[in-house]
């Protein structure tokens, strides 16, 4: 299979309809640019009859330079009672000046008599005078067939009646729509298959995820001669969401072999992907497959002994094509072979015979079994590493530090001081600082102790803080991990504590975190993350 596809990015209007997503007109812009470097055909920018901000987005786009995306504004077909030159959504998408015009129109019987309150012919009349009008006046114009396969179900002979009411508009694609995401990838294949057969319009697909087959019914959609394909990046979408274009696209290339974008665009996916979740506001989802960190992550022993040997024993496609990159987790199912995997990561040079594996090995299940996670601290793991192998450098040494809050009445509120007793080298720093909680008091006093010997802490910040209580039995007396995530200019890590006090745990957690800075510092540490 190698005919051309067209990509259709609705992002930026089907995709804000989440009711976890909001876009400001200036984000919209920015993933419009780089849905441009990805190389999508159409970015369909919003509804400028619906609200200022999407025309407000229309009006910045035509100061904007594209290099190979269409910017597509969408809206509805006139109404029955307004012909197209005085409707003012039709009106409205004209005035967005963009070289693409989609329209959608209601296939489904039940919708013009429910929710239109118009009879049937009304409806044909309306799509057909639409389109008609719309054609000379833009370079390019899609009708969205909405509700199409549910109303192809419920009434075959109508649904295809307004097709061929809205072919008659000649439009340059036609697009069936599973808005509800109810059907299955065999009903779309055949269907399309069927409807491929009677209009000879090229044919384009859109479909929503509410039965978990977005992308598949998409791909079986193409697999019966669609060449228009619609979708969101990261499957953003009203209720369940659309079919993800971060699944559809490298399933496309490099499943199906139909080259709709280059091998350097593929290459682009997984940035764009979490370029789009940071704009958006929204944790990476790490086990998304393809673009998410977990994807081509790997943590039971027999698959990492593996895939040092082959990759493709346990990784379905190369990771680099889409952007992402072969991981290896430390946990207590790790192996000789995911501790020599991750010494060669980290530059240290260890060998299969040499004894400090087995030794690595033995305490990582033990600190495991005790409630240590390295998984997403690796940053504490290599540290772990070199203290097995005597290689951890000792930058200070503590003599005591101790922890008070307070509150000294019920309109005040509470604080924390922390006081701190460190040695470096000769020199011993006694000093004090207060937070707004024990563990951000004890982060200031250390860091207040520790920069006059090193200047280099100045630039690391705290950039997540998780707790997690690792038996509910013993209640408030329970262990406790804390995992940070810290950063400098340049990178980030994961590091990690577990003690019955969180503070204990929190303080272990920090320490590596101070240590692993200056480690990188001296150029002697190799994880981080950009």
């Amino acid at each position: 299979m190698s005919h051309h596809i067209d990509l259709y990015d609705t992002t930026l209007r089907d995709g804000t309809q989440s009711e976890d997503i909001s876009f400001t007109t200036d984000d919209k812009v920015k993933i419009a640019h780089q849905l441009d470097d990805l190389g999508v055909h159409f970015i369909e920018g919003g509804w400028p009859g619906s609200n200022p901000k999407d025309a407000d987005f229309f009006e910045k786009a035509k100061t904007e330079t594209f290099t190979i995306s269409r910017v597509t504004a969408f809206g509805s077909t006139c109404r029955a009672d307004i012909p197209p030159e005085r409707d003012t959504n039709i009106q409205s998408l004209l005035r967005a000046e963009t070289p693409v015009i989609t329209i959608f129109g209601k296939s489904w019987d039940i919708h013009p008599s429910h929710a239109l309150n118009i009879t049937l012919e009304q409806n044909l009349e309306i799509i057909y005078a639409s389109l008609c009008y719309l054609k000379p006046r833009v370079d390019t114009l899609i009708y969205d067939a909405e509700h199409f396969f549910d109303g192809y179900k419920n009434n075959r002979e109508y649904a295809m009646k307004t097709l061929r009411a809205a072919a008659a508009g000649k439009p340059d694609c036609l697009v069936l729509c599973d808005t509800n995401g109810g059907c299955l990838p065999n009903e779309i294949e055949r269907i399309v298959k069927t409807v491929a057969k009677e209009v000879d319009i090229p044919l384009g697909i859109h479909c929503h995820n509410d039965s978990e087959v977005a992308v598949a019914n998409t791909l079986a959609a193409v697999r019966a001669g669609v060449v228009h394909v619609q979708g969101t990046i990261n499957g953003f979408g009203e209720r369940c969401g659309n079919a993800n274009l971060c699944s559809i696209i490298p399933n496309l290339v490099l499943k199906m072999k139909i080259p709709c974008l280059t091998d350097a665009q593929l290459k682009q996916l997984m940035r764009v992907s979490r370029y789009v979740n940071e704009l958006a506001n929204i944790a990476h989802n790490k086990h998304q497959p393809y673009v998410g960190v977990s994807a081509f992550a790997h943590k039971g022993g027999v698959h990492v002994s593996a895939i040092r040997k082959d990759p493709a024993t346990y990784e379905h496609i190369p990771p680099e094509k889409v952007g992402n990159r072969q991981r290896v987790l430390v946990s207590d199912l790790s192996g000789a072979s995911n501790i020599l995997y991750k010494a060669k990561e980290f530059g240290i040079d260890l060998d299969s015979d040499d004894p400090a594996v087995r030794k690595i090995v033995a305490e990582l299940k033990d600190l495991e079994n005790s409630g240590y996670q390295f998984e997403g601290a690796e940053a504490s793991f290599e540290l772990l590493m070199q203290k097995a192998l005597n290689k951890r450098p000792d930058y200070f040494e503590l003599m005591g530090y101790r922890v008070i809050d307070e509150r000294k009445s019920s309109k005040n509120p509470p604080f924390s001081e922390a006081t701190i007793m460190i040695r470096v080298k000769d020199c011993v720093e006694h000093t004090a600082a207060i937070g707004n909680g024990p563990v951000n008091a004890l982060d200031n006093a250390i860091r207040k102790a520790l920069e006059r010997f090193y200047p280099a802490l100045k630039e690391l910040r705290l950039i997540d803080y998780k707790v997690r209580v690792l038996s509910g039995a013993d209640g408030t007396a329970a262990t406790t991990r804390v995992l940070i995530e810290s950063g400098d200019n340049t990178s980030r890590w994961g590091t990690v504590g577990v003690s019955e006090n969180i503070v204990q745990a929190s303080w272990e957690a920090l320490v590596d975190s101070i240590e692993f800075k200056l480690q990188k510092e001296a150029g002697s540490v190799k994880t981080g993350k950009r």
